[in-house]
């Protein structure tokens, strides 16, 4: 059955236009030639720039005949490589698009090889490209370029049927490895901003423990809170989300991370003779106590934080009955990040110990925050706390 070779190109480019993953993408390329092409194998060399070399990213083809696992980095010296890459050896491979082992003897031997002044070096390289590829267990080396840069060079084995390779078929590899070269050149550069996005991330992330640790600096029982009252919050999210009770994109849970860690910021703004008083607040001193919430959501508007870390920070003191602040939130009114670190805070604050009183036992806030449900605390968040403490996780 003839290939429609034109068919065949235009699906494949269609199909890796959509891919981001180079080496996912190699590997589709591979599988492709192997399954659709009838070759008994194939495999792909890909430049990493990062380590400056060539590498056989895959082989794919029947057992026994996949190019041997051993022979896996080429360097620029390479004979495979410096054929596609040094000008003086590029037309070589002009007419045919790709070096194949059976012309070989005709390239070393023809006229304008023994005529030009590097013809003794470069049969030399011819001889030694045909040792590497009867080591690849390779027929025929097809290149890839991208800007007029060596990407790649497609490996292929023998066909099915033994038949030597034609123009029209090396023509199609050719035109194939030249849009393969496009995509991986663009799947690389995807997953480089992505390093470099997660890389940011992981630098915001930091930035964001370091800050929410300050106030441990000036409020001594926030000391183990903050991160308390983070795991807490996440872990409630978590339990909502796999029971079916609330349902999450997963950025919420990184945005509840970071609205637990910096839930409390707004304390620097708090005198610290209120912060660390001994006793029970005087009214007017609880009215500066609960400005916290607004200061912290105003400290880090800057940061532009994401909406639901912000919610979470401004209102995690709002209650479910309108009777908590900064706002008398009720119900569905309030975010449910508040709603849920509202649960985890008061969870914390009732079992930590105070100089001014001791801790409550976990059994005993956890009857508080059952008795609280649907008045103080959300009832699906009190719920999801609950059930992680009945289940021995909190």
């Amino acid at each position: 059955m003839k290939i429609d070779y034109k068919k065949e190109l235009e699906t494949a480019s269609k199909g890796m236009i959509m891919i981001h993953e180079p080496k996912l993408l190699i590997k589709l390329i591979v599988r492709m030639i192997v399954r659709k092409l009838h070759i008994r194998h194939a495999g792909m060399i890909l430049y990493e720039q990062e380590k400056d070399s060539y590498v056989l990213n895959i082989s794919r083809g029947e057992l026994g005949v996949k190019i041997p696992a051993g022979f896996t980095r080429f360097n620029s010296e390479s004979p495979v490589i410096r054929i596609f890459t040094r000008k003086e050896f590029r037309s070589l491979t002009f007419n045919r698009n790709a070096i194949v082992a059976e012309d070989i003897n005709r390239l070393i031997w023809r006229e304008g090889v023994i005529r030009n002044g590097n013809g003794k070096l470069t049969q030399q390289l011819l001889s030694s490209v045909h040792e590497q590829m009867q080591m690849l267990n390779t027929v025929a080396c097809v290149p890839a370029y991208y800007h007029h840069k060596l990407m790649a060079v497609l490996l292929l084995g023998e066909k099915r049927d033994a038949s030597r390779f034609d123009q029209e078929e090396l023509d199609f590899f050719s035109a194939l490895a030249s849009d393969a070269a496009m995509a991986i050149r663009n799947a690389q550069l995807f997953e480089s901003l992505k390093r470099e996005a997660e890389r940011n991330r992981a630098l915001f992330l930091q930035t964001i423990e370091v800050l929410g640790s300050t106030i441990e600096a000036k409020d001594a029982y926030t000391h183990g809170h903050t991160d308390r009252v983070t795991e807490y919050s996440v872990m409630i999210a978590r339990h909502m989300a796999e029971t079916g009770a609330a349902q999450f994109p997963e950025n919420f849970f990184e945005n509840i991370y970071i609205a637990g860690l910096l839930h409390d910021i707004g304390k620097i703004a708090i005198p610290e003779a209120i912060l660390n008083k001994q006793g029970k607040l005087t009214e007017d001193e609880y009215a500066v106590m609960k400005q916290h919430t607004m200061r912290g959501s105003e400290i880090l508007k800057p940061l532009s934080l994401p909406k639901e870390a912000l919610e979470g920070i401004h209102h995690h003191h709002e209650h479910f009955d309108g009777n908590g602040y900064p706002d008398g939130l009720k119900d569905g009114q309030i975010p449910m990040a508040a709603a849920i670190m509202a649960v985890a805070d008061a969870f914390d604050a009732m079992t930590s110990d105070r100089p001014y009183r001791e801790g409550l036992s976990k059994e005993a806030a956890i009857a508080e925050i059952k008795h609280c449900a649907g008045a103080q605390f959300h009832p699906l968040a009190a719920k999801a706390l609950v059930e992680l403490y009945e289940s021995g996780k909190i």
